[in-house]
């Protein structure tokens, strides 16, 4: 396997567009170039001619020598590869990558953007190279979470369309601008680019992974299931395994997406691709609460590619959970220092925040404010992460103003649904936040953070039995799945207690026995024995717990079968008897 040598950073930064220069310092002879080969004849003056004899014998040794190295190349050169295809450049492996629908390593793609930069000063009206160099700049500009490249993709993308629009045939430059918005977050305006496109050429494959971004932002799951099948279709291979890897995923179903990222990643060749493998490999490990299983996956995701920072950033989280704390603080440093992305952030700052590190804690949210405010400035939209951090950090009631935005503008993913209802509740709107906590559970997805959430609200609400079970199943789906959370969890399970033995129908605490209603001389006096058999019958059939009994109703049970030997069931039997 091909390991990716380490880079810093800057050193795989594209290049900033610029003028031609006239000294081009990859001209070996221009003049000025302080690296240019000498003009011929410029050092040295040229030497007497040879004589005959000289001239006889060195033609004789290079007849030898001749004959040698052509007998050596045919014994090591097999016939069929005498024509062998020369090794592709960072360029043309970009290219390739790009052509199907693979991640491209960054240093190749700093080369492609270069490239096309220099192309596009001599040819602004190739449209298709800008819509290439549009469509790099995104990708570097998601992949390095530097949002000042979503400019300059957005001006190339325009000059492609102005070059040719996109209904004579530029479908790219669309797909370049779905992809774009996305980037931004903007979902809805994502989806009108891809359906666009989808309409005008159904088969164009490069459309579909742009539309399950935007259909999973919306929280439009068949549609991403149908768009997931569609690309399935049409691009075979691992982009494909990769994406339904991913839907299988976000709909819970751990088993199906464990094999089909294993295939994924065994399938994979080039290194971003196998490294992006892995990573998704570490992702569901940490999710299914294998601390050293996401560790070991995030280690083979660095070694294939050592610049793939989000694996850094997964390996923190899992060092984490493993109570590795001095090594999980320097990965989320170098993780946050090479991609520094808001999430990042604000899991380093929490995680200070648990170690009683206030000032470090505060300085990370401060670093975060500073991050929303120039990814706002880029036009992208953060509400979602900048939400979490008011809930629990800042003030809640901003919080729900920026999600209630974000369910206006049809953004109703499975994280909004979530991250509203508990800023609801962290606002005392519990009861209206539990609607939506609710919702992001039943979509299926196994994320600890959610179960946690929604067991809170319903122990706020009294809702005890399932606020038991929704605790439960965050601590059984992943012990250590937030450095402040999961211990959170841990106490409000304690304080809930164990559930009764009675079983499942007994897990709430009863409500209070209403107050007996003053007696009426005209009402002839209930029989003692109809008014204590609703409370005997379930000690009877507790012995059973295949067959759960329901939780009791508030309203009045309805009667039930008299037991036997009682007056009723006595006074029943002489009603039958002829």
């Amino acid at each position: 396997m091909d390991v990716m040598p380490q880079q810093d950073p800057e050193s795989r930064r594209p290049p900033e567009p610029s003028p031609q220069d006239p000294h081009d310092p990859h001209d070996p002879h221009d003049p000025q170039n302080p690296y240019a080969m000498p003009a011929e004849g410029a050092t040295a003056v040229p030497p007497p001619p040879p004589t005959l004899r000289t001239t006889l014998r060195r033609a004789a040794f290079g007849a030898v020598a001749a004959g040698v190295l052509l007998a050596g190349a045919l014994v090591a050169v097999p016939d069929g590869d005498r024509d062998a295809p020369k090794e592709p450049g960072p360029v043309e492996r970009a290219e390739a990558a790009a052509t199907a629908g693979s991640p491209a390593s960054l240093s190749d793609l700093t080369a492609l953007i270069g490239d096309r930069q220099k192309w596009v000063e001599s040819h602004p009206d190739d449209a298709p190279s800008w819509a290439t160099l549009g469509s790099a700049y995104v990708e570097w500009g998601r992949r390095s979470a530097d949002a000042a490249y979503y400019g300059r993709a957005e001006e190339a993308l325009k000059r492609s369309l102005d070059a040719r629009p996109g209904e004579r045939g530029n479908g790219e430059a669309w797909v370049g601008l779905a992809a774009l918005a996305n980037a931004r977050h903007d979902f809805v305006a994502a989806k009108r680019w891809g359906e666009t496109v989808r309409k005008q050429d159904p088969k164009a494959w490069s459309v579909y992974p742009v539309l399950i971004d935007s259909y999973t932002g919306l929280g439009d799951v068949k549609a991403a299931t149908a768009a997931t099948e569609k690309f399935g279709e049409l691009r075979k291979g691992v982009p494909a395994l990769a994406r339904t890897a991913d839907l299988y995923r976000g709909q819970g179903w751990r088993e199906d997406a464990l094999a089909t990222a294993r295939e994924a990643a065994d399938r994979a060749t080039e290194p971003a691709e196998k490294a992006e493998a892995l990573h998704r490999l570490g992702e569901l490990a940490w999710e299914r609460g294998e601390p050293e299983e996401a560790v070991a996956q995030f280690d083979a995701a660095l070694r294939t590619d050592s610049g793939h920072h989000a694996s850094l950033a997964g390996k923190a989280r899992a060092l984490v959970a493993l109570e590795r704390t001095d090594e999980a603080l320097a990965a989320y440093q170098s993780a946050v220092t090479g991609l520094p992305r808001p999430e990042y952030v604000l899991e380093l700052g929490e995680l200070y925040e648990s170690l009683e590190l206030d000032g470090d804690a505060r300085s990370q949210y401060e670093e975060l404010g500073g991050l929303l405010e120039q990814a706002k400035a880029a036009g992208v939209d953060e509400s979602v992460i900048r939400a979490r951090y008011e809930s629990d950090h800042g003030d809640p009631a901003v919080a729900v103003e920026l999600l209630r935005g974000q369910w206006k503008k049809q953004h109703r993913s499975a994280a909004v649904a979530d991250a509203l209802g508990w800023a609801l509740h962290r606002a005392g709107k519990s009861e209206e936040g539990l609607e939506y906590a609710q919702q992001a559970v039943d979509t299926g997805v196994r994320n600890a953070s959610y179960a946690y959430h929604l067991g809170v609200i319903e122990q706020k609400l009294a809702q005890y039995g399932p606020a038991r079970r929704h605790l439960e199943e965050a601590l059984r789906t992943n012990p250590a799945f937030s450095p402040l959370d999961a211990p959170k969890a841990r106490e409000a399970l304690e304080t809930l207690g164990e559930p009764s033995p009675g079983g499942p129908g007994d897990t709430q605490p009863p409500p209070p026995a209403p107050a007996p209603e003053p007696k009426r001389e005209s009402e002839p006096e209930p029989k003692p024995e109809r008014k204590q058999e609703p409370e005997q019958e379930p000690k009877r059939e507790s012995p059973r717990p295949e067959a759960p009994a329901p939780a009791p109703s508030k309203t009045a049970p309805a009667p039930s079968k008299a037991a036997p030997g009682s007056p009723a069931a006595v006074e029943a039997d002489a009603s039958k008897s002829p």
